[in-house]
Order: structure tokens, then sequence, then C-alpha cells
């Protein structure tokens, strides 16, 4: 899949450094000393993504960090339970609280496909889909990923119902038109919600990834 402007990631030096400057470290119980030799071990010159476990970093303690016009990030009112969005059972993570994805793309070619439509395609590609914590990574490393009219969905996280079954919402970032319960003070911020996993939005493509590992596969 060709590279797009808005997957020209820093270098992971470069990431570390942002992850440290917003204090992910502290809030994900590492020092900046293991966050800095991660990377710098790690370092692969190819614009991987620099991510820390979900268990360390959760999805409500990443958002705020997220700024676009000097506005802070936030959660969607009716998503109090977004940090019990886990990985699918398709998706592995690495034994490690911080870990690297390779090839991220934010599946633009997929906007008005519904979740339920793009997963088995992006499974046939040998694609993973993005973690909404991922997400919120990509976005924090390299801001314009996120445009109006192309955001995107990450539904590589789900909600399980106590019987077993998946939780009809999926996570998505996309950008706040400062109506409804957002209020206008958010006109403009980076918005973590939802969308019903049978429904198409021609604005949000499928954030993937080609691997996810201690090296990036």
């Amino acid at each position: 899949m060709p590279e797009t402007a808005s997957t020209v990631l820093p270098s992971l030096t470069m990431q570390a450094e942002r992850l440290i400057e917003l204090g992910v470290p502290e809030l994900a119980g590492l020092s900046a000393a293991e966050v800095r030799a991660f990377a710098e071990a790690a370092e692969t010159g190819d614009g991987a993504l620099l991510a820390v476990h979900p268990d360390r970093a959760p999805a409500s303690a990443l958002t705020p960090l997220l700024r676009r016009d000097d506005r802070p990030g936030f959660v969607v009112v009716d998503m109090p339970d977004v940090d019990d969005f886990a990985p699918l059972d398709t998706v592995a993570l690495p034994d490690s609280p911080l870990y690297l994805l390779t090839g991220v793309d934010r599946g633009d070619r997929m906007a008005n496909w519904s979740p339920d439509e793009a997963l088995p395609a992006l499974t046939d590609e040998a694609r993973t889909p993005l973690l909404l914590t991922e997400g919120i990574h990509w976005v924090l490393q390299q801001p314009d990923a996120l445009e109006r009219n192309r955001c995107f969905m990450t539904i590589g996280s789900r909600l399980r119902k106590p019987n077993g079954t998946l939780d009809a919402r999926t996570p998505a970032i996309w950008i706040s038109n400062g109506t409804g319960r957002d209020g206008r003070e958010r006109r403009n911020a980076p918005k973590v919600g939802w969308c019903w996993a049978g429904n198409r939005h021609t604005w949000l493509g499928f954030a993937s990834a080609t691997g996810r590992g201690r090296q990036g596969g």
C-alpha cells in the first residue's frame, strides 16, 4: 500500500522525546530513560510508530494530551467505558510496555465502508486494525494524520458484553464540530467517540498497520 503524507512519522528517538514531553512515561509507570533506551535500540528508519501498551496508558489518559487549534482532545460523554474497549481476539499485543507498529495507514480508500465490511478486508490484506490507543499515539506524533473529512476508526478495539458477544460500538477519532453535547468551546478539538459497527461514514477511514511487535513485526 503506498505511503501517504500523513504516515510520514518522526524518528523513534524523536517520538520518545515527544512522549516524555507529554508526560506519558509517568502515567505508564515508566522512566524517561526506559523510553529513550527502547527507542534507540529499536530505531529502524522505516517510519515505525512507537506505542505504549494500553494496559499501561489507557485511552482516557491519552486523549486529553491530543491538541488541535490549542484545544485538548476529549472522549464523548456517552463513552464512559472507553477503557473497557480491548483488543480483538485476532489482535496480538507484544508482552512489553513499549512496542512498534509498522506500515500505519489511515485507510482513506475504505471511507464509506462499515466496520463490519472493513475488518475482513483488512484481514485478507494481512493488515491489522489499529487499537484506539494506537490511533491516539499516531495523532500525538503526527497531528496531520487527523484532517477534516479524513478521520479514522480504530476497530481493533472492541467491547465484549458479559455474554461474550461484541458491543455494536466501534471506536473512532475525529474532529468535533462543537455541536450538541460537545459544546461550542470544543469546536475543532480532537474527539474520541464511536460509531455503529454496521454503519458507513464518508469521512471515516479504517486505520491499520502491517505489523506490531518489539521490533515492529
